[in-house]
């Protein structure tokens, strides 16, 4: 019960003879104090239960076991709490009277006050163990409060307790999960830098290939040119030294346009002839060339894994994959200057995810035990123009065209080196279907002049017009000029000639969509496209029945292309 309450306050009173209950209530009812007459001692008893400031007892009510029972219930109180008693006593007569005394002051907290009562002792007496009392309500509380604060403070330091002996694995898991994150972060960060760095390498690659592609364009027109004035001077100079240095000088635009068939093929603008090509029969037709190009210190290995479905075919350019190979089996004699071994191997098998997309292929390794060489190296070898050849030894397109190759075909190239362990170059080219020999032998034309043939030539590059006019004349025919495609549609409206030969890249109107434009107008007009730099799917969707002549060109390869577009139906 809560101090100031009505119950705590209040002041029981057992007088049980005549009217001193009433009396006194009357009387502490002026100090506003309230009083609770209790009729007997057992009254009094249950009412201290319900809370009590004090109590006023006439001693008549203490008489015989009344004493004994307040002593007991005065005994059972809280440590906070000394019950005051106001006693109403009678003068003490004789030593009984003195034993009785002695008694009721062993109660404890007791005020003894003999009759007659005079109401300012008794106000006084009454309000001295009110006060009394109120002081013990305040430490009551104290304690109350300190029990409270004790609790809380030991809820706490079970709390703390708790948080020790969780402290150290909640740190330790928190550890983990910040170490977790940093390695994402981490792999993260390298998984982008290796993407970036794939970027642009292949923006890189690409924008060297559109280069190298645009360069070789020009330089194929510039051989062309040379070689068919040297053609012209072998077919027609009387002078044999003359005749003699025009070979030396027509060999060197062979050996010009072996270079731009490379560059070409590294930026996947030279046209392959796709055909299956049996990797045995690979290897046989070059086992000699390669033999020769590297000599006798150097020991060879050919090995083809064939499956259970026959010999293994690839899809690839005869002539192109025997340049690849024979340029690997150079560069692997420059590796091994003392002498080792050179193996060529193939086998079917799956790319590596990184290098090219699941599907069948073939993966033809060329390895030494030469020197090897360092990964700063090895990312860069397939690059044009890059070696680690001497000034004079290699041009550094080896390995530029061997990728190139490889990529126009449908597959991919990579490099595998160690220093000090050697080199294996791999091509994975498509596995060709089953059942193919290799051997696709173009259809021998047989070359007779047919002179006084009306032939239109149409090419843009003046000097390129005029050589390929001049040897046109020497074979005999009879030759038309045009610079474009729209001056060729003017002369193909007022004639029809026998024959028609347009460059392919020209301003304005490409040789393919001449080519177009003049079936309009004859149907069945004879065409051949030259060129030296092209886009073969534009090409080959366009020309229908014409024949496809590369630059740089001899003059046999041209009267061939002649006599091929001529005797082919219409």
């Amino acid at each position: 019960m809560t101090p100031g309450s009505l119950p705590e306050q209040r002041v029981l009173v057992l007088a049980p003879r005549g009217r001193d209950a009433e009396v006194i209530g009357e009387v502490l009812a002026q100090d506003g104090i309230a009083c609770v007459a209790q009729p007997q001692l057992e009254a009094l008893l249950a009412a201290l239960e319900g809370g009590a400031a004090a109590a006023i007892i006439a001693e008549e009510a203490l008489e015989g076991a009344c004493l004994d029972r307040l002593a007991a219930a005065l005994q059972d109180q809280a440590p906070w709490s000394d019950f005051p008693l106001v006693l109403l006593v009678s003068r003490p007569v004789g030593m009984a009277g003195a034993g009785l005394r002695a008694r009721l002051a062993g109660l404890g907290n007791v005020i003894l006050l003999e009759r007659p009562l005079n109401v300012q002792t008794l106000r006084s007496a009454t309000s001295s163990a009110l006060r009394g009392r109120g002081r013990q309500y305040a430490a009551r509380d104290m304690l109350v409060e300190r029990e409270r604060a004790a609790e809380v403070l030991h809820a706490s330091q079970e709390q703390l307790v708790q948080l020790n002996e969780t402290l150290e694995a909640r740190i330790d898991e928190r550890t983990r999960a910040l170490a977790q994150a940093n390695d994402r972060l981490t792999n993260e960060i390298i998984e982008r830098e290796r993407a970036l760095q794939t970027v642009n390498q292949l923006q890189k690659m690409e924008a060297i290939g559109q280069l190298t592609g645009g360069i070789a364009h020009d330089f194929n027109n510039l051989l062309n040119v040379v070689q068919g004035n040297m053609d012209l001077i072998v077919m027609m100079s009387p002078d044999e030294v003359a005749r003699k240095r025009a070979v030396v000088a027509r060999n060197a635009c062979q050996r010009g346009a072996k270079l731009t068939s490379q560059l070409l093929a590294f930026s996947r603008n030279q046209s392959l002839d796709l055909r299956p090509v049996a990797v045995g029969m690979l290897f046989g037709g070059i086992r000699d060339l390669v033999a020769t190009s590297v000599g006798s210190g150097i020991a060879l290995q050919f090995e083809v894994d064939d499956d259970a479905d026959g010999a293994i075919a690839v899809l690839a350019d005869t002539n192109q994959i025997e340049m690849a190979l024979l340029n690997l089996a150079i560069n692997a004699r420059d590796a091994m200057p003392g002498g080792g071994t050179l193996r060529f191997h193939a086998r079917r098998a799956e790319p590596p995810p990184a290098l090219l997309p699941a599907g069948d292929y073939v993966c033809i390794a060329v390895s030494d035990n030469g020197e090897g060489m360092s990964a700063d190296v090895a990312a860069r070898v397939f690059e044009p123009f890059f070696t680690t050849k001497g000034v004079g030894k290699g041009s550094g397109l080896g390995l530029s065209q061997v990728y190139g190759l490889a990529q126009q075909s449908g597959g991919g190239a990579r490099i595998l080196s160690t220093p000090g362990a050697g080199t294996t170059v791999e091509i994975w080219l498509r596995h060709a279907a089953s059942g193919h020999d290799g051997q696709f032998a173009a259809g021998v034309v047989a070359r007779t002049r047919r002179p006084g043939t009306c032939i239109l030539l149409v090419e843009d590059d003046d000097v390129v017009r005029t050589s390929i006019a001049e040897s046109l004349q020497a074979l005999g025919h009879v030759v038309s000029q045009a610079a474009n495609g729209t001056a060729a549609l003017a002369r193909l409206a007022g004639e029809r000639p026998d024959l028609m030969i347009t460059d392919y890249l020209m301003p304005g109107m490409t040789g393919a969509e001449l080519m177009r434009k003049a079936r309009e107008v004859h149907p069945d007009l004879p065409m051949i496209i030259a060129t030296g730099y092209a886009d073969m799917r534009a090409i080959e969707a366009s020309i229908g029945g014409g024949i496809l002549l590369r630059k740089p060109f001899q003059l046999a390869d041209l009267e061939a292309s002649i006599e091929q577009a001529l005797e082919r139906p219409a």
